[in-house]
């Protein structure tokens, strides 16, 4: 069974750090682009960085030079780091892979279960 378990979310000070995972597990043949959304209380889930299989990176305007994916293909994991939190970028997180899956070679769209990152002093 294919899924995707984010790790890492929590309550963190205006300031602070935090390091998001997110770890694509099961019969996977390949993976291709892997993007980080986010999603507020009474808002609309938005697209917050992407990376592509060769590690070509954009980021929304909001967390530019805030934020940054990254990702190791070896342990099919893309990363968040966040730094310099604000409260406005409260919101549960999402992790999502294209994938070619392993047994059926088959392209799917997968999300993670989401994890909550709370910025508050």
């Amino acid at each position: 069974q294919v899924q995707l378990v984010e790790s890492g979310g929590g309550l963190v000070q205006p300031g602070g750090s935090l390091r998001l995972s997110c770890a694509a597990s099961g019969s996977i043949f390949s993976i291709g682009a892997m993007r980080w959304y986010r999603q507020a209380p009474g808002k609309q889930r938005e697209l917050v960085a992407a990376i592509t299989s060769g590690g070509s990176t954009n980021h929304a305007d909001s967390v530019k030079g805030r934020f940054t994916i990254s990702r190791d293909n070896a342990k099919n994991t893309v990363y968040l780091q966040m730094n310099s939190l604000k409260p406005e970028d409260t919101a549960v997180y999402y992790c999502y892979a294209d994938l070619v899956l392993g047994t059926s070679r088959a392209y799917a769209a997968y999300w993670g279960q989401g994890t909550q990152v709370t910025v508050s002093s």
